[in-house]
């Protein structure tokens, strides 16, 4: 598999030349106070990409729900992903999207994204899939989820060692997801992973910041 060179303005510095870095996946409702708490997140400047996951709601209606988001991500430096749906993140002039597995194809994304364009797949625990999606030209897998989490409830239960398998043979980042708090983090970010895609362990807190702070040891392990 050819080596994947990464701009790291856009979304992720060579690999792991830095410390892992967190990958945030927004909670059901981004209306509201949320695009300041958004801000508050992005702060201690831990995170390096955010992605829009919110189902059920028209695109228009969510369309204008992301602008502000958007911007926010724009002026920290943050890559702004679309979930699942790549014509809308064509539509919003996206980062990314991130597909899962059922959702489109690598190579299609890429053809109407284009060259610049972040476009991460669901592996789920399949090395498999991982390798097919790096061939097809994935920025970044993702495995998960490695702990039970109620955002998006899954049966896949990958060992950390996928992340070492990985990281050790490719140079496209990985991301672990599912269920991960600074309480359980570490084991992950030592297997190798880039990031650590996260929801309710920093959405669901009070203080955004300083949930997003709380991993901040951990992702220097």
């Amino acid at each position: 598999m050819d080596e994947v060179e990464f701009d790291p303005v856009e979304f992720a510095p060579p690999h792991r030349q830095e410390p892992a870095k967190l990958y945030l996946i927004s909670p059901p409702e981004v209306g509201g106070a949320f695009p300041d708490q958004l801000r508050m997140a992005l702060e201690p400047a831990i995170a390096a990409a955010f992605q829009l996951r919110v189902k059920g709601v028209e695109e228009h209606e969510l369309a204008c729900l992301a602008e502000p988001l958007q911007r926010i991500c724009a002026d920290s430096g943050v890559a702004f992903i679309v979930n699942d749906n790549m014509a809308f993140a064509k539509r919003l002039g996206a980062d990314g999207v991130h597909l899962g597995q059922s959702d489109g194809d690598v190579r299609e994304a890429r053809a109407l994204l284009g060259a610049s364009a972040q476009i991460g797949k669901t592996c789920h625990d399949s090395r498999h899939l991982a390798m097919e999606a790096g061939e097809a030209g994935a920025d970044y897998v993702a495995f998960g989820a490695f702990y039970p989490t109620t955002t998006k409830p899954s049966d896949y239960r990958p060992d950390p060692s996928i992340l070492t398998w990985w990281s050790t043979l490719f140079e496209i980042p990985c991301v672990a997801i599912g269920g991960i708090t600074p309480e359980n983090a570490k084991p992950l970010v030592e297997a190798g992973t880039d990031f650590i895609a996260v929801c309710q362990a920093v959405w669901g807190k009070e203080d955004a910041a300083a949930a997003v702070r709380a991993f901040r040891n951990v992702l220097d392990a």
